[in-house]
């Protein structure tokens, strides 16, 4: 298949000064494993830290609102936690979008007014979503705002926890500035679908990748068609105008079913109904995860959702190589497979969605990593949901039963 209108784009990501992350995140790394993945763009996370931001500001400015490093663009982004009271806790993460270097020194300037920047690259802020957005609207109407992983218990604003139960409650007036919401490992597209309040959002996806590493990096992605511009980059999220997502598969992301990881108990959403929300382990209310929390607040049939775009369920190439040899996702003989095949093929993206059979086998490549290639290719490799901040298993298994 012809790709090369694509332009496979990551934009919510972080830098090592963001907690629990790689200290090795540097934008060197970055480029080098963004090209061996197959993306095309990055954002560069965390512009909010003032170390990291010094960082960004040596990235080379064509004008365009894309900084580059070496040959490769990134957009200015980063993430920012709400935390603040209305009639009852709230909290969610938004995901921010920024079109030059001048509008992120005055955004830096505004959480001047509100708070520390500096102990984490996404910071927290008592700033009510309503406010927040009217306040970067006010510094510039090409600011993005994008709901992070929208559906998460604690932060996802659908979260069980985060106390929200529709956009406009969360943003109120202001919810006609946000065009879009980010899917998150925990649901894809079609779980999004089932929600008439995002008839008129786009829906994007990306990888809240906390380090450089390929299965992290890019594990979901946007495909916008190419451009070199911030402005042509943000006309498509508001338009609904990019080609499609890649997505793993929900039941790999952490929050997908309901549990307690420290009970090492999980359920599905009927099996917690029929627990009243209780685990038998511990007798405590059970985390509620992703595809109970869509159940609960659906309110149409996927069908119904208008500019359905194309998804591909795909888990990173690591996670196949270390399920066909039982290797570990960072073992020696999974690194020198992996590396072997970027050798052969390219990029990642290439063997997972457009390298032939044919060509696998010319290359002697092993029968069984040929057939779950395929069979990831299809969304079909067989995956035990993950819950409470677990992620999901990815099985061998030769009959692949319907999760949910």
């Amino acid at each position: 298949m012809d790709r090369s209108h694509w332009f496979i784009v990551d934009l919510h990501i972080h830098s090592k000064y963001s907690r629990a992350t790689s200290s090795a995140l540097s934008f060197e790394n970055l480029v080098k494993w963004a090209k061996i993945k197959g993306l095309n763009l990055l954002g560069t996370g965390d512009f909010t830290h003032p170390v990291w931001f010094e960082e960004i500001k040596k990235l080379r400015d064509e004008g365009k609102g894309f900084y580059y490093y070496q040959d490769f663009p990134f957009v200015i982004s980063g993430e920012i936690s709400l935390v603040y009271t209305q009639e009852k806790g709230r909290r969610i993460h938004l995901v921010l979008l920024v079109p030059s270097i001048e509008i992120a020194e005055k955004i830096n300037a505004y959480f001047d007014t509100k708070g520390r920047r500096d102990y984490d690259g996404r910071p927290i802020f008592k700033i009510s979503g309503d406010e927040f957005v009217r306040e970067m609207m006010k510094i510039s109407k090409d600011i993005e705002i994008i709901p992070a992983h929208i559906w998460t218990p604690w932060f996802g604003l659908f979260g069980s926890m985060s106390g929200f139960d529709s956009l406009k409650e969360c943003f109120k007036d202001e919810v006609e500035h946000i065009h879009a919401i980010e899917t998150g490992m925990s649901s894809d597209p079609e779980m999004n679908w089932k929600i008439k309040e995002l008839n008129d959002k786009a829906i994007v996806s990306f990888s809240d990748s906390h380090s450089f590493w390929p299965f992290r990096l890019g594990r979901e992605a946007t495909i916008f068609k190419k451009t070199d511009s911030y402005k042509e980059l943000i006309r498509q999220i508001r338009e609904n105008d990019f080609i499609a997502t890649i997505e793993v598969d929900p039941a790999y992301g952490k929050y997908h079913f309901d549990g307690h990881r420290i009970c090492n108990f999980s359920c599905s959403p009927e099996k917690t109904k029929e627990l009243n929300g209780i685990c038998p382990i511990c007798k405590k209310p059970l985390v509620v995860g992703v595809d109970y929390r869509v159940g609960e607040l659906a309110s149409q049939t996927p069908t119904n959702y208008p500019n359905r775009k194309p998804f591909y369920t795909l888990l990173p190439l690591h996670e196949v190589i270390s399920l066909a040899f039982g290797s570990g996702l960072q073992a020696k003989k999974t690194w020198v497979i992996y590396n072997s095949l970027i050798n052969y093929f390219g990029n990642e993206f290439n063997i997972l969605l457009d390298v032939p059979k044919e060509e696998f086998i010319r290359k002697n490549i092993d029968e069984k990593l040929i057939e779950l290639i395929l069979k990831n290719r299809e969304g079909k490799i067989k995956v035990k949901p993950g819950y409470d901040g677990v992620y999901g298993v990815a099985q061998l298994e030769e009959k692949q039963k319907k999760l949910f």
